[in-house]
């Protein structure tokens, strides 16, 4: 559920109309519901409720300030993996113990800030990375408290760009090794061995891959604590999907994906950890746009919008679906033709939709990309020397402009030229 309706015709975000945001900021630009933030996110932690447990929001979906503090003062702690993430989680208040930092390259001044910032866990991802984190931590006095990510074997059955459980995915160590690395962990003086980490991949639409990888987990738990390690915590990552297509069936509740980490993890008495982003942030969020132009081709008519492949890449990188919806609401009725949804971008991948089932619409008609909040405006670029789109965000009646537009000349002026020009 979110909190995107129509009233009377003309959709809303909680108490504000779109076309309220749209006069006032342009379009296109993004928009959050807090309600929708807030939802998602007790849902999560209502989900392990009886299991000690953190929450940590996956910030490589949104990583916009204030969404950062909303759910900060909810009680989440952050996944980051970069040092900019670090400083931004910093910024809208996490402490340090609440953050945890993920990633396979991780730098030494990366670790070095982090060190010196505080930190929850590090997810160490390889043994050289192991290795520079235990200098690190030695060169400082410091001790730094990690967790190890393996690699299941596990196939998410997900898009291949956002698997990371298998094999061939570049992350963790086969868990079949494991046990060697954690002995060698042990051994370095620079390191505390806190838990174990697993992440499969993103936007899981079955809880099936979960379970067998946390069987895998739970196996690997207790052959660790056989060979004297410590393991007090559990990381298992993010990745319960989202409804991009209403029409489809609903992926697992997060209420079902609580009972089998119980099931599968309960019984160690660990404490959990999950990062979930797509799912906090994914449904709380709209691109809207207007459109341009309506032009008819050779057996096909085009919506060509000023939101474009810079703005929302999800459909050009991972051939991804959004509902795209009218902000006015169609008439009961309505006779529906088929458009190809475009941006101007010239590229001919700048294509939102092919074929796409809408109202007749016309120029300066405003549509709602739904589902939109994750992974749209943190990938967005300036191909085209197009500006980066406003981001709004809206709680009850009002709304404030959380990431403006910058001008023309702010961006051309962020290049130099050199002085032989």
């Amino acid at each position: 559920m979110d909190h995107f309706l129509y009233r009377d015709g003309a959709l809303f975000a909680e108490d504000v109309a779109i076309s309220e945001i749209a006069a006032a900021v342009g379009t296109p630009f993004y928009v959050y519901s807090t309600a929708t933030l807030l939802r998602h996110f007790k849902a999560f932690d209502d989900a392990l409720d009886g299991m000690d447990h953190l929450v940590c929001y996956a910030m490589k979906a949104n990583s916009n300030q204030a969404v950062l503090k909303t759910l900060a003062q909810a009680g989440a702690g952050m996944d980051v993996v970069s040092a900019g993430e670090y400083l931004r989680a910093k910024a809208a208040g996490v402490p340090g113990d609440k953050i945890v930092f993920s990633g396979v390259g991780k730098t030494v001044s990366e670790i070095r800030l982090a060190l010196e910032g505080g930190i929850r866990q590090f997810n160490v991802e390889s043994e050289p990375e192991m290795e520079v984190l235990d200098a690190v931590a030695r060169s400082m006095g410091k001790v730094a408290p990690i967790t190890i990510r393996v690699n299941p074997d596990v196939d998410a059955k997900t898009h291949a760009k956002i698997a990371t459980g298998k094999s061939e995915n570049k992350f963790g160590i086969p868990i079949a090794r494991a046990r060697e690395v954690y002995r060698m962990a042990a051994a370095m003086p620079g390191l505390e061995v806190v838990g174990i980490d697993v992440h499969i991949g993103s936007q899981l639409t079955d809880l099936t891959p979960f379970e067998l990888a946390y069987q895998k987990v739970a196996e690997l738990t207790e052959q660790l604590r056989a060979d004297g390690h410590t393991i007090r915590r559990l990381d298992l990552g993010g990745g319960l999907g989202i409804p991009y297509e209403r029409s489809n069936a609903a992926p697992p509740l997060p209420t079902d994906y609580g009972a089998m980490v119980q099931k599968t993890l309960g019984h160690l008495g660990c404490e959990i950890e999950i990062e979930p982003g797509r799912l906090i942030a994914g449904n709380a969020g709209l691109m809207v746009s207007e459109v341009i132009y309506v032009k008819s081709g050779e057996g096909r008519d085009f919506l060509i919008i000023d939101g474009a492949m810079n703005d929302l890449i999800r459909p050009a990188m991972y051939e991804a679906h959004h509902d795209i919806i009218p902000v006015v609401e169609a008439e009961a009725g309505a006779e529906q033709q088929p458009y190809d949804i475009v941006g101007p971008v010239c590229e001919s991948g700048d294509t939102f939709a092919k074929q796409r089932m809408m109202p007749k619409l016309a120029a300066g008609d405003l549509v709602a990309f739904r589902s939109a909040g994750a992974y749209g405006a943190v990938m967005a670029s300036e191909y085209n020397s197009r500006a980066l789109i406003p981001e709004v965000l809206v709680h009850g009646d009002q709304f404030a402009v959380i990431r403006r537009r910058p001008t023309f000349d702010e961006m051309i002026n962020r290049d130099t030229i050199p002085e032989w020009l």
